[in-house]
């Protein structure tokens, strides 16, 4: 691994930045401590503009070079996620009912560690901007700041990020061209009948059947309506209904989520949804109502930006530890918004194997933080070489 040598001296600092935000976890745009850390150590390092206060908590500062050159934006998300915490780490959130299970906290880190090391060598023309981001685990914070228009108001031209990945090896970085991670809609369907007596159905109008129709037939969207070379998973997660053996329900509730990469795949999805629901429902002769909620889009990584952050990459592990064509996965990540926005890159950085993302034993990796540190440096040297 060649990490920079200087920011290999902050791995005490950056493991200590790490384990505090690890115990005082906040959630969806209410990140205003962490912003609050984050701010503190800006101005300990010398950032020369900080700007609070967008989505509510997010913090864009900016470190400038030498004389004119791009500007690049490196992102990093904050929050945290409504979990119990169970790894028995003693620097364990001291939060109730909250943690960082996804890394964010890490992810933070690495890029304070990279904006330290970049503020006092200042090997680079142009300016970077440092994104650090509420929400991305909720309402996509991401869409907030590109809506509080961030890119224009920092004339942002390039963007990139890491997110932490404990299904690779520690320090392997992984990636891809095109999509990565799959755009993400949720879908309920509340199935309204009359209800009554389990011995008199004939005096009811029960929900039920049509509510188990409607769960077979959105299992024919991926196998029949779909294009098989297409990825799309349509999972039916919830199913409420009932309180008593003898009685028949007044109303049936479905609820899931919709996985794709294709947008034309996703209006076919969305369109065969509603006519699923209404044939149904006036088959069967009951009422039922579709709330289809769009959500993150797909994260497409642009294939320039994803060629050199590569390049990159392998300068800092090595060729062999930079897997170059990653599969994607059904995962979402409202980076995509910023991707829609400016042409960029979303990497995985391997943290060693262990408990998944949002999972209540996960705990981010210090050891590789130094790692992530240097591909952000590395990466601005490189594009804004002096």
């Amino acid at each position: 691994m060649a990490i920079i040598n200087r920011i290999g001296d902050y791995a005490d600092d950056m493991t200590a930045w790490r384990r505090h935000l690890h115990m005082h976890p906040e959630l969806s745009l209410d990140c205003h401590e962490t912003a609050a850390f984050v701010v503190e150590r800006l101005r300990e390092f010398g950032i020369d503009e900080i700007h609070e206060g967008i989505a509510q908590s997010g913090v864009v500062a900016l470190i400038r070079g030498q004389g004119d050159g791009p500007v690049t934006g490196l992102r990093a998300d904050m929050d945290a996620l409504p979990i119990e915490e169970t790894t028995g780490a003693d620097y364990a959130s001291i939060l109730p009912g909250k943690m960082h299970a996804c890394g964010h906290d890490g992810h933070t880190t690495m890029l304070l560690g990279a904006a330290r090391y970049l503020a006092e060598t200042r090997k680079f023309k142009g300016t970077v901007a440092l994104i650090f981001q509420p929400a991305e685990e909720t309402i996509g914070g991401a869409r907030i700041m590109v809506e509080d228009g961030i890119m224009e108001r920092f004339g942002i031209e390039e963007v990139y990020a890491l997110h932490t990945d404990p299904f690779s090896e520690a320090g392997v970085f992984n990636t891809c061209p095109g999509p990565i991670m799959a755009a993400v809609d949720d879908f309920e369907i509340t199935i309204t009948g009359k209800g009554g007596h389990g011995a008199f159905p004939h005096t009811t109008l029960d929900p039920v059947p049509c509510g188990l129709a409607i769960g077979q037939a959105l299992q024919t969207i991926p196998s029949r309506n779909a294009d098989p070379r297409l990825p799309l998973v349509v999972s039916l997660t919830i199913v409420q209904t009932g309180s008593a053996t003898n009685v028949i329900p007044e109303t049936m509730r479905l609820a899931g989520t919709v996985r794709s990469f294709d947008p034309d795949l996703r209006d076919m999805v969305e369109r065969r949804f509603a006519e699923i629901v209404a044939g149904q429902a006036a088959s069967y002769g009951v009422k039922a109502s579709l709330n289809y909620m769009r959500n993150y889009p797909a994260t497409i990584n642009h294939a320039a930006q994803t060629q050199f952050a590569v390049k990159v990459a392998e300068e800092v592990a090595g060729a062999g530890n930079v897997i170059s064509d990653r599969q994607p996965e059904m995962g979402a990540e409202d980076f995509s918004y910023m991707l829609e926005k400016r042409p960029g890159s979303y990497l995985m950085l391997g943290q060693g194997i262990g408990p998944s993302c949002h999972h209540p034993a996960f705990n981010f990796n210090d050891d590789v933080a130094p790692i992530g540190a240097s591909f952000f440096a590395r990466l601005i040297e490189t594009r804004h070489g002096v």
